[in-house]
């Protein structure tokens, strides 16, 4: 029998679109993950009496866990398949959502980092597994676009984190303003601290237990391997073909920036609308959930100009629309800085749109004719979410200084968000030949 034309999700005579199916629900999964977590950055502060610094190391061991396994994982994948990465990568998501059990039961914070470090040990496998599967999974003409369209899902289940976030954990903590609370007799603070920590791990365990489900899942339906496992290429040979490539480098340091423009902006939008709404005479509560919404807002903006740009990329070059979205959320960047009312924060809402086409396509277009490097260098794009742990603590140290050049710290700490941006225009625009 002759072989079929590769084509959107076909390789050959193997068809991929059922794999392709089960794959993007992964993509939907870590989303949920992402984005009910930004929110407990202030949730922690608040829970444990902390600076906005202190509750930013949730961040921290958030996008570590990414770092420090992406090569790992990309080791293992070669020695497997795809599909065993994906099942570890659930195994660990599990496993560390289970891990917020026995951190409540201890009463304090760093146990918490712990879990969260787990739990995304098991994205890192997630990320550096699908992400490269999916490019496999039919012609290389159509890889960018394909996986753009995949990953036009992780908002939904962003959306999912963030709906969780905002009525099953902020609404039902303690209404204790962070003053309150730190006025409270170390007996009081223990008692609010052991309820709000309860309502905290919910969701967590309940995801642990749909995780498990997945697992099973994977394990029983049969996935093809999407590329030659038997070909194992010299590691040093493929490190090398990698770093030659100007392409593959830039784009691992454009990554860096976008997924930390990515985080902060998601992040600190409570921050940023907690100040706007207070000011306003809300109480400090109401104030997080409304920012939250705002938040919920950006998402769907979000995820709407996913499915939009995925559509545009099959007339503009992918280098060219990265740049000039970039170029938009600079600009609307530096609305959130200048504007100190409620124009700021819609500015800050805006830039999801811009953001939604980013972290494919810098992955597609990195990834781009590497064949079986493609599993080395995923692990280097998935490390480079190391910038989702490196730049929200500064950003929080910013804003913990109160005011900067007379302009409230939160206004001034998107400074860094607007650098990203700029770095993020030059990769798309050096690569809309190439791409």
């Amino acid at each position: 029998m002759s072989n079929k034309p590769d084509g959107m999700f076909r390789k050959g005579n193997v068809s991929y679109l059922l794999p392709f199916i089960l794959v993007t629900t992964c993509f939907a999964l870590w989303g949920f993950a992402n984005d009910i977590t930004n929110p407990m950055v202030k949730a922690f502060s608040k829970i444990f009496r902390m600076s906005v610094t202190d509750g930013a190391l949730v961040q921290l061991a958030f996008y570590g866990g990414y770092f420090v396994m992406a090569f790992p994982a990309a080791m293992f994948i070669r020695r497997f398949s795809y599909k065993s990465g994906i099942m570890l990568g659930l195994f660990l998501y599990a496993l560390g959502a289970f891990l917020f059990f026995p951190a409540k039961s201890s009463g304090a914070y760093y146990p918490f980092l712990l879990a969260y470090f787990v739990l995304t040990c098991g994205l890192s496998f997630l990320e550096t597994s699908c992400n490269p599967y999916i490019l496999s999974m039919g012609s290389e003409e159509t890889a960018t676009r394909r996986l753009n369209l995949a990953q036009s899902f992780n908002p939904i289940g962003s959306l999912l984190g963030m709906f969780v976030a905002m009525n099953f954990i902020q609404a039902r903590l303690n209404p204790l303003s962070t003053t309150d609370r730190a006025a409270l007799s170390d007996t009081d603070f223990e008692s609010v601290k052991a309820a709000d920590l309860s309502v905290l791990i919910a969701p967590y365990l309940a995801i642990g237990l749909f995780l498990l489900l997945m697992l099973v899942l994977f394990w029983v339906v049969k996935m093809p391997l999407g590329s030659d496992k038997s070909k194992q290429t010299d590691l040093r040979s493929s490190l090398r073909r990698l770093l030659s490539l100007k392409r593959y480098r830039e784009g691992v340091i454009a990554q860096f920036f976008y997924v930390g423009v990515q985080i902060m902006c998601w992040t600190f939008i409570i921050q940023y609308g907690t100040r706007i709404f207070t000011e306003q005479g809300m109480t400090e509560q109401a104030a997080e959930v409304l920012s939250q919404k705002y938040n919920i807002v950006a998402m769907v903006i979000f995820c709407f100009s996913r499915f939009i740009c995925t559509y545009l990329l099959k007339y503009i070059n992918p280098g060219r629309l990265l740049s000039l979205l970039a170029v938009a959320g600079g600009l609307l960047v530096a609305g959130v800085i200048l504007f100190q009312d409620i124009r700021g924060l819609y500015c800050l809402v805006g830039v999801s749109a811009c953001m939604s086409l980013m972290f494919p396509t810098i992955y597609g277009i990195a990834l781009t004719g590497l064949g079986e490097d493609a599993k080395l260098g995923a692990a280097g794009l998935i490390m480079a979410i190391l910038g989702g742990s490196i730049l929200p603590p500064l950003q929080a140290r910013i804003i913990d200084m109160g005011s900067v050049a007379g302009m409230p710290a939160v206004n001034a700490s998107f400074a860094l968000p607007l650098i990203c941006f700029i770095v993020i225009c030059i990769y798309g625009y050096r690569c809309r030949q190439k791409a």
